[in-house]
This record gives C-alpha cells, sequence and structure tokens, in this order.
C-alpha cells in the first residue's frame, strides 16, 4: 500500500511540477534583446519589468552612443529592438538592419548643465551667461564626440560657433559613454553637459537647468525592429510597449518628452 500511495503521489508531485511550469513558462516566451541610446536606457529599464511580467518575455538591455550602436549594428551583432536617432535607423534601414515601416518615433531631449550637489549654480540664463560659465570653470565635462554620442558631436561644434573652442577643449574632460555627471559626481570636472536625461539619474547632483532656447539642441529617439530578429512578432510587443501610455508618464519622470509618430 505504501508503495502504491508513493506512486500515486509521485505521479500527482509530477503533474503538480508539468503545471507550475505552465504557468512559470508561458507558451511563445521569448528572449529578447534591445539596443538602446544612453538618453534613453533609464527608460527602458524602468519598462521592462512590467513587460516582462506581462508576457513572460525575457529581455537583455545593452546600450551605447548613437555612433556605437550603429556600428555595432552595422558589423552583425544579433538583437531584436534598437532605440537610436532617426536618421541612423534611416541608415540602418537602407542597409537592410532594420525592418521597412518600424521606425515610431519615441521621446525627445534637450541638453542640460549640471554640477555637484551643493555647488553654487552658475547663471545659464542666456547665451552669454552661459559662455561665461563655461569660461570660468576650472573643467567641462561632456561626451567625446570621437565616440559617436549626439551631444557631444553638437557641444564641440557649438563651442566652435561661440568662439571659446580654444578655450574649453583644453580643460574638458571627456567621457566615451555612460553619464557624464559621474565625473561631476566624483569631482573630476567642475561643470558637465549632457543630455537631461542621462543628468537626472546620477545622485549627488544638480540639474542646473537646460541650455538656452536658441541654442538648444533637441533630440529625437525613435525604435525599430532588427530584420534578423528570431521572435518578430514579441519585439514588436517590446517596441509598442516604449510607446504606449505608461510610457509617456514614464518619459516624463526621466527629464524626456512624448514624440509623435
Amino acid at each position: 500500500m505504501a508503495g502504491r500511495r508513493s506512486g500515486i503521489w509521485g505521479r500527482i508531485g509530477g503533474i503538480g511540477a508539468v503545471l507550475w511550469l505552465a504557468v512559470a513558462s508561458p507558451a511563445g516566451a521569448a528572449e529578447l534583446k534591445i539596443l538602446t541610446a544612453g538618453a534613453f536606457k533609464q527608460v527602458v529599464l524602468a519598462l521592462v519589468p512590467d513587460f516582462e511580467r506581462r508576457t513572460g518575455h525575457k529581455v537583455t538591455v545593452d546600450n551605447d552612443t548613437a555612433g556605437g550602436l550603429t556600428k555595432r549594428i552595422e558589423t552583425g551583432e544579433a538583437f531584436d529592438v534598437a532605440v537610436i536617432t532617426p536618421r541612423a535607423l534611416d541608415d540602418l534601414i537602407a542597409k537592410g538592419k532594420i525592418v521597412p515601416g518600424s521606425r515610431i518615433a519615441l521621446a525627445t531631449v534637450g541638453i542640460g548643465v549640471v554640477v555637484k550637489e551643493g555647488a553654487p549654480r552658475p547663471d545659464i540664463s542666456t547665451v552669454e551667461s552661459f559662455k561665461n560659465a563655461l569660461l570660468a570653470a576650472k573643467t567641462v565635462a561632456y561626451i567625446d564626440p570621437a565616440s559617436g554620442g549626439s551631444s557631444g558631436i553638437y557641444l564641440d561644434k557649438l563651442f566652435e560657433r561661440m568662439g571659446i573652442a580654444g578655450e574649453i577643449r583644453p580643460k574638458a574632460k571627456l567621457k566615451r559613454g555612460g553619464y557624464v555627471a559621474d565625473l561631476i559626481a566624483s569631482g573630476e570636472a567642475e561643470l558637465g553637459i549632457h543630455q537631461i536625461s542621462e543628468i537626472v539619474p546620477v545622485r549627488g547632483v544638480t540639474l542646473v537647468g537646460p541650455l538656452p532656447k536658441e541654442i538648444q539642441n533637441i533630440t529625437t529617439y525613435a525604435g525599430g525592429l532588427s530584420s534578423g530578429s528570431k521572435a518578430p512578432v514579441e519585439a514588436r510587443q517590446l517596441l509598442e510597449a516604449l510607446h504606449d501610455a505608461k510610457a509617456a508618464e514614464v518619459l516624463k519622470s526621466k527629464g524626456m518628452e512624448p514624440a509623435g509618430s
């Protein structure tokens, strides 16, 4: 009898294990990879957990500069969704890396100025006051233009137009990726300039404000689907999750604004 009971319970236990696996691993669950520009990373990280709970899919998030991502995709890196600038996505569509017609505008973000928490906030309300703040700072941090970061490329050209490139470049602290504000928090640089969404997440710093509107540079980020995705339906679900009502709320909390399609 004991052996019979043991067999019955063993079978019941086996059935329970199968049922548990069915619940824990939904049919059609996929493993997805999203490549995102750094400015949009915090938005992705905030939205992915809910997406995973709702769908059962698992998402790996990797980030780089827009230029860095473009090169990685061009050389064949596997991914399912990419979030970069519209121009970069259009180039990748032309090269067969992104599905034509899948590009959708997700967010816009401007450039801001950051100082260490507790430090005096410089006046950046006008172009002239911003220029004076740059010249007065002992060190100025921004993304290395050579790394392909959109804000770094813009700022390098802006300094030339303002006639202060010769003064700024010798005291520049260039970041090849990640958060410029980290250099401010650590004390390696006095004044930082980066996209606002990449300043907001960093502790120990203060966002002084956006650049004056006359010299502000608004960057749009868009998402697209990989033409080589092994899970195109699930990848589209992920891209749509970056563009729904909940995403709009998250965007604003991260220093960005929703973009129209």
